[in-house]
C-alpha cells in the first residue's frame, strides 16, 4: 500500500473533526443546542440520513413506534395520506399506504464510523481502548477538575500536554509502560502526523482513523473541543486543545502496542485487505428511509393540525387600558401556563413575555465571590458587570467545610456532627426538607443585597468590564425590551418582571432547568436590574421622549418564579402600593397552586385529583426529596413558539407545549423589531426543541441515558461509572414524556415582512429553509395561515375543526390523564 504522507493536512482535519464533535458546555453552563448542528446546512431529512449512516445515530422513531401511534389514533389517517401526497403525489397514495402500514423492512444498518479501527481486533487481536481509555479519561478529568477532587492536578502549566510532560518528569511513576512512548512525550516538537505514521501508516487513512478514534469517546472529545474554543466556560480555567488530547491518546496507543508486540509491529494499513468506505461519501436513499420520513411527517402534522385549527379562529384583541397589574415573564414554555392562570384568576391581570434576561446582558459577581456568572444568552459577549454589595450573611453548613477533608478535623466531625447528620438524613427520607445540599434558585442572589446597577465611572481591573450601566444604556435596553413586547403605553399601577429558575436536591443537570437566556442560571438578577432601570426617573424621561409613556403612578417589581417548587419571591417592594401588592400576591399564589397541579399529572406519587392547594404542598415536599430523579420535567413536550399579541393564545389551552414571545405587529411597520426578536428563536427555542428531539429518539448515543448510574466528573459532565465516557445530551428522566416533534414557529405579521426579517440573516434563514424548524405566518387582519417552504410563503388550508372546551373541563381532563391533551379553545 503506497504512503502519501503529504496528503494529510493536520490543521484542516482537526477543524473538520471539531465541526462534528458534540458541542455541549460544562454542567454549570448547560446550554441547549441542536445536537446535529454539524449537519444544519443540509435539509432536515437529508441531514438525518447522513448522521445515521456515518455515525450510527438513531434519528427518528422506529417503524413499530409510528405504526403503534397510528393504531392508537395519535397519527391520523388524514395526516398520513397528506404526507404521502406531498412526497409522491395523490396518484401514488394507494401504492404507498401498504408500504407504510404493513410492509416488513430490514431495520438494521451498517454505520461507517469505527470501521477502520475495528481492524485492531480483527487483525491484531487487541483492543487498545481497553487499556488506553481508563488512563486517558482519568488524566484529562483530573486536569480539568473544577472542585470535586480533594487534591488538584499536581502540575498546571500553559497547556494540558505541557502539564503531563511536567508531571512525567517529576513523578516516580510514568503514564507509560514502555520506553518509546516516554521518549516521544519528551519530544516537544512531536506532531500528530509523526505518530499516525507509526499507528496507521497510510496518510490517506489518517483522517478517518482520527474520526474513529475520537468518536469512540465523543463525550470527552467534544468537551475538550468545546473548552478549547470557550475556556471562559470553566470557572477555574484549564488550557487544553483537541490536538494535545489526541497526541496523548496516540502515545497511549503506541504504548499499548509496544507492551503487546514490542517496538516492531506493522501499522494498521498494512493489514487491511480492503479500505473501508470513506465516512462522508454520498448516502444512498432507500424505500425504508422514505417510509420513516413519511411517518414522521404524519406524526408531526397530526399535532400541528390541532393547533392550527385552533389558532386560525379570529379573536378580538383586548386592550389592557384597565389592567391593575401587568406581569412580564420569560418566553419559556413553563411560564405560559402560569400566565394563563394569572389571567384566569383575575381580570385585573394582563401578561407579556420576553426572553428571560429582559434585555440586560451582563456578568454577575455575588458578594464574597471572586468569580463572575454570565447572565445573558450564550452567544452574547457582555461588556458590563453587576456586583452584589453589602454585608451578606449566607447560611453555612459545617459538613461542607474544606476542613472536613483533613485527618484530625475530619475525624472529629465524623464522631460528633456526623451522628447529627445521620439523624437528619434518616429524617429527610420520611420528611423531605430544604437543606444546605439542595440547589435553590432563591439563593442565587440575596434579596437584600445592593446591586451596582448605575455606572459611576468604575471599571473592573481584572476583566475590563464596566461596572453598571449609564442612563443612556439603560434607556436603550428598556426601549428595546418594551417595544419588542408591544408594551409602550397604558402601563398598570404595578408591573411585575418575573424571572425564573429551579431548585434541585439531586440533579447534575440543574443548570438545564434554569433560564436558557441567562446561560443556565436563574433570572432573578436580570429581573431586579430591569425593574430598577424602569423605576429610574431619568430613564423614564428618556423613554417618554421615545414614545414610551410611563406614568409616575406605575411601579416595577422584580420577582423570581421557582418552576420546580412553583413559588415566587419579590424584590425591592418598598416603594410599591402595599395594599395593591398584597392583593397581587394572593392572585399569584392561587395561580401557582393551579400551575403545580397541572404539572403534577405526570408525577407518579402525587394525587392530582386533590385540591390545587393540597397538591402544591406535595410538590413542595417532592422538590427537596433526595431520591427524586424527576424534580420537574423541564421543557418536555415543547413543540411550538408563538410570536404575537396575547389575543393569539389567551383563549387556547396549549398543554405546556409552547414558548410565547409577546409582539405587536402594529408598532413594527418595517419589521425591524421582528428581525431582532426572531434571530435568537432558532438557536434558543430551536436548540431546546432539537436537543429534546434527538435525546428522545436515541437516548443511548445522542442522550445521556438514565441518570441513576451517573457519576459527576470534575463538575463538568456526567459518566457511567468512574471510567466511562462523558454523556452528552439529556438523561432519560427529562425526555421520557417528550414527543419528538420539530418546533413550529408561528408569527403574527404580514408574510412579506417575515420574509424580510428571516432572509436578511443567512444563519437565521437556514433554520427555516432547511426545515429544522417549521414557520407559519398568521396574517393579522384576515387570520389566514401561510406556511414557509422553499423560501416563500404558501396559503394553508386546514380541514380540521378545533376542539372547544371550558376551563373546568380542561382541569378535569388534566387530573384524569398523564398523556398529552388535545390543543383546544377555551370558551
Amino acid at each position: 500500500m503506497t504512503h502519501q504522507l503529504d496528503s494529510f493536512n493536520e490543521s484542516a482535519v482537526l477543524h473538520h473533526l471539531k465541526h462534528y464533535l458534540p458541542a455541549q458546555a460544562p454542567l454549570k453552563d448547560f446550554i441547549h443546542h441542536n445536537t446535529l448542528h454539524a449537519f444544519q446546512d443540509r435539509p432536515f431529512y437529508e441531514a438525518l440520513r447522513h448522521a445515521s449512516s456515518v455515525f450510527g445515530y438513531k434519528t427518528l422513531l422506529s417503524l413499530d413506534d409510528y405504526r403503534h401511534n397510528y393504531a392508537s389514533g395519535r397519527i391520523s389517517k388524514t395526516a398520513l395520506t397528506s404526507a404521502i401526497e406531498k412526497r409522491h403525489g395523490a396518484a401514488h397514495v394507494k401504492d404507498w399506504l401498504p408500504k407504510t402500514l404493513e410492509k416488513a423492512y430490514d431495520q438494521t444498518w451498517v454505520t461507517r464510523i469505527g470501521g477502520l479501527r475495528a481492524a485492531w481486533k480483527r487483525k491484531f487481536d487487541i483492543d487498545p481502548d481497553l487499556t488506553v481509555q481508563p488512563i486517558l479519561f482519568r488524566t484529562v478529568c483530573s486536569y480539568l477538575d473544577q472542585g470535586i477532587s480533594i487534591w488538584n492536578f499536581p502540575t498546571q502549566v500553559n497547556s494540558f500536554l505541557a502539564s503531563v510532560r511536567e508531571l512525567e518528569r517529576n513523578a516516580r511513576t510514568s503514564f507509560f509502560k514502555t520506553r518509546r512512548a516516554q521518549e516521544f512525550l519528551k519530544n516537544e516538537s512531536i506532531q500528530i502526523t509523526d505518530l499516525l505514521k507509526i499507528v496507521v501508516g497510510d496518510s490517506t487513512l489518517f483522517e478517518q482513523y482520527l474520526f474513529d478514534q475520537q468518536f469512540a469517546h465523543q463525550g470527552w472529545s467534544g468537551m475538550v473541543s468545546t473548552l478549547e474554543d470557550h475556556p471562559e466556560w470553566l470557572t477555574d480555567r484549564r488550557p487544553i486543545s483537541l490536538k494535545d488530547f489526541i497526541l496523548f491518546e496516540l502515545l497511549l496507543e503506541i504504548d499499548a502496542m509496544d507492551v503487546k508486540f514490542g517496538e516492531i509491529w506493522a501499522p494498521l494499513s498494512l493489514k487491511l485487505k480492503q479500505i473501508p468506505l470513506p465516512l462522508f461519501d454520498s448516502i444512498p436513499t432507500s424505500e425504508y428511509s422514505d417510509v420513516l420520513e413519511i411517518w414522521h411527517d404524519a406524526y408531526e402534522w397530526s399535532f400541528y393540525n390541532q393547533f392550527l385549527a385552533a389558532i386560525r379562529q379570529p379573536a378580538s384583541h383586548k386592550n389592557n387600558d384597565t389592567a391593575t397589574y401587568q406581569a412580564i415573564l420569560c418566553i419559556d414554555d413553563r411560564e405560559l401556563s402560569l400566565r394563563d392562570y394569572l389571567e384566569h384568576e383575575s381580570n385585573l391581570f394582563s401578561t407579556y413575555a420576553a426572553p428571560g434576561f429582559f434585555g440586560v446582558d451582563f456578568y454577575f459577581q455575588p458578594a464574597g465571590s471572586q468569580f463572575f456568572m454570565k447572565q445573558a444568552p450564550a452567544p452574547a459577549q457582555p461588556k458590563h458587570l453587576i456586583r452584589e454589595e453589602g454585608e451578606i450573611k449566607r447560611t453555612k453548613d459545617i459538613h461542607f467545610s474544606r476542613f472536613s477533608h483533613s485527618a484530625v478535623f475530619g475525624w472529629l466531625l465524623s464522631q460528633t456532627v456526623g451522628f447529627i447528620s445521620a439523624i437528619k438524613l434518616a429524617s429527610s427520607i420520611i420528611h423531605p426538607s430544604q437543606t444546605a445540599a439542595a440547589a435553590s434558585s432563591f439563593t442565587h442572589m440575596h434579596p437584600e443585597g445592593q446591586l451596582s446597577i448605575e455606572h459611576q465611572g468604575l471599571i473592573d481591573e481584572t476583566s475590563g468590564l464596566r461596572i453598571g450601566y449609564t442612563i443612556e444604556e439603560m434607556a436603550d435596553r428598556m426601549e428595546a425590551l418594551l417595544k419588542g413586547m408591544g408594551l409602550v403605553n397604558h402601563f398598570a399601577r404595578i408591573v411585575y418582571i418575573v424571572g425564573h429558575g429551579a431548585s434541585s436536591m439531586n440533579n447534575p443537570h440543574y443548570a438545564a432547568y434554569n433560564c436558557g437566556a441567562c446561560s443556565g442560571r436563574p433570572g432573578s438578577v436580570n429581573a431586579r436590574v430591569a425593574a430598577h432601570m424602569l423605576n429610574h426617573s431619568k430613564v423614564r424621561s428618556l423613554l417618554n421622549q421615545r414614545g414610551i409613556m410611563i406614568s409616575d403612578e406605575t411601579h416595577f417589581i422584580g420577582a423570581l418564579h421557582d418552576t420546580t417548587r412553583d413559588e415566587i419571591i419579590y424584590f425591592d417592594t418598598q416603594a410599591a402600593d402595599t395594599s395593591l401588592h398584597a392583593s397581587a400576591k394572593i392572585i399569584f399564589q392561587k395561580a401557582l397552586d393551579y400551575n403545580a397541579r397541572e404539572r403534577s399529572r405526570r408525577f407518579e406519587l402525587v394525587d392530582s385529583k386533590r385540591s390545587p392547594k393540597k397538591v402544591h404542598k406535595q410538590i413542595l415536599k417532592r422538590s427537596v426529596s433526595l431520591f427524586e430523579t424527576r424534580p420537574e420535567l423541564n421543557h418536555a413536550t415543547n413543540a411550538l413558539c408563538i410570536i404575537g399579541r396575547r389575543s393569539l393564545t389567551n383563549r387556547l389551552f396549549l398543554d405546556r407545549r409552547a414558548f410565547a414571545n409577546s409582539y405587536d405587529y402594529s408598532i413594527d411597520k418595517d419589521g425591524s423589531i421582528l428581525a431582532a426578536l426572531i434571530k435568537p428563536i432558532g438557536p434558543v427555542c430551536g436548540g431546546i426543541n432539537l436537543e429534546y428531539f434527538f435525546s428522545r429518539v436515541d437516548n443511548h448515543r445522542l442522550g445521556a441515558g438514565t441518570k441513576l448510574p451517573h457519576n459527576v466528573m470534575g463538575l463538568i459532565g456526567v459518566a457511567n461509572g468512574t471510567d466511562g465516557d462523558l454523556r452528552p445530551g439529556l438523561p432519560k428522566q427529562m425526555i421520557e414524556f417528550h414527543d419528538p416533534v420539530r418546533l413550529m414557529v408561528v408569527v403574527e405579521q404580514y408574510p412579506p415582512l417575515i420574509l424580510k426579517a428571516i432572509q436578511s440573516d443567512p444563519s437565521t434563514n437556514e433554520w427555516y429553509a432547511n426545515e429544522w424548524i417549521h414557520l407559519v405566518a398568521v396574517e393579522p387582519e384576515t387570520h389566514q395561515l401561510y406556511l414557509y417552504k422553499d423560501n416563500s410563503f404558501t396559503l394553508m388550508k386546514i380541514q380540521q375543526q378545533p376542539i372547544v372546551s371550558d376551563f373546568e373541563g380542561i382541569q378535569s381532563a388534566l387530573v384524569q390523564s398523564s398523556d398529552n391533551l388535545t390543543i383546544s379553545i377555551i370558551k
